[in-house]
């Protein structure tokens, strides 16, 4: 039980008689234990030095135990602020680590992975290393076969540990069947969604540590190559175009998403719909992620463009932001 602070299982039983006695003697401590008076008396040095006993002056000699509240709590004390200056030093040396990693040989700062399930099990696993913040774009085609048909499993269990999640999916995600319903699950778990058009690529940063960017030709219809960047010049121009894109995207706002009506009646739907047209949507794109045909949708987008007096789309979307709709 109290190894962790310094004492192994034949001291704590010397210590629990002396606690037992709360004064006593070598011999005393001898026919308690069982144990030789080597071993006794070396285990007594070691309880004065961490402070559980003190040995007062006097013939024959005897060691007192201190109030154990007292002198364990002052032990793990002492224990915490050493372990706080580990940390502290855990970090000066990251930091010396990637600093130093950005002079490996460029050939060690990008590594190549060939291969579907590779490129699977690679993405998974980086997302399980992440401490803090998974950072990523978002567009097809993708590597997983289900795609947004289902919520991706390991981002959910990180999001209930406390990982972030910042997304930014690129405008064509929205006609992906079920990709509504997926971001909104994800979004009730903490994640941050934005909507950007024409993202240059799909990316995915764990901390500052590591990003994968999938290897994606003219016409290709799944990921089956991806760089690894490790910790170098490259990863920071990624993580700053991440930064730059995501101040520039479209939020997605969860309230929007689940909220039945608003303040001023506003139907479920046309949240959704208003949310969709704020990030670019065609007539197309949104009437696949709302199920709708485009002539609902064209009829929907007419109706609250009259309700608001907007003559244009960008205008409708200014005062759907305005009012606080999305």
């Amino acid at each position: 039980m109290l190894e962790t602070i310094g004492l192994g299982p034949a001291d704590e039983e010397i210590y629990h008689a002396l606690v037992r006695r709360s004064r006593a003697t070598v011999p005393e401590l001898v026919a308690d234990t069982g144990t030789t008076t080597t071993a006794v008396r070396r285990s007594l040095t070691l309880l004065v030095d961490l402070g559980l006993a003190s040995r007062p002056p006097g013939r024959p000699a005897r060691y007192v135990a201190g109030s154990p509240d007292s002198a364990l709590e002052s032990i793990l004390r002492r224990r915490e602020g050493e372990l706080h200056e580990v940390r502290g030093h855990v970090r000066t040396l990251m930091e010396m680590y990637r600093a130093g990693s950005r002079f490996n040989h460029p050939g060690e700062l990008v590594e190549v992975i060939s291969g579907r399930d590779e490129v699977n099990h690679r993405w998974v696993e980086m997302q399980r290393n992440t401490r803090t913040e998974m950072r990523g774009f978002d567009r097809p085609p993708y590597a997983a076969p289900q795609a947004h048909t289902e919520s991706n499993p390991v981002e959910l269990d990180l999001l209930r540990r406390g990982v972030k999640y910042r997304v930014i999916y690129d405008r064509s995600v929205l006609e992906l069947p079920g990709w509504l319903a997926d971001v909104t699950r994800g979004m009730k778990h903490g994640e941050q969604a934005r909507i950007a058009p024409d993202l240059p690529m799909k990316l995915g940063i764990s901390d500052d540590r590591l990003a994968i960017i999938p290897l994606l030709r003219t016409g290709d219809d799944a990921v089956t190559a991806s760089y690894l960047i490790h910790p170098s010049p490259l990863l920071d121009a990624l993580v700053a175009l991440f930064d730059l894109a995501w101040e520039r995207s479209v939020p997605v706002r969860l309230s929007a998403l689940e909220d039945e009506t608003s303040e001023e009646t506003l139907s479920a739907e046309e949240v959704k719909l208003l949310t969709l047209l704020a990030s670019g949507a065609t007539d197309k794109a949104a009437s696949r992620a709302l199920g709708w045909s485009e002539r609902t949708v064209q009829r929907h987008v007419m109706r609250l463009s009259q309700r608001v007096g907007a003559q244009t789309r960008f205008q409708l979307a200014m005062e759907a932001t305005r009012r606080d709709w999305i």
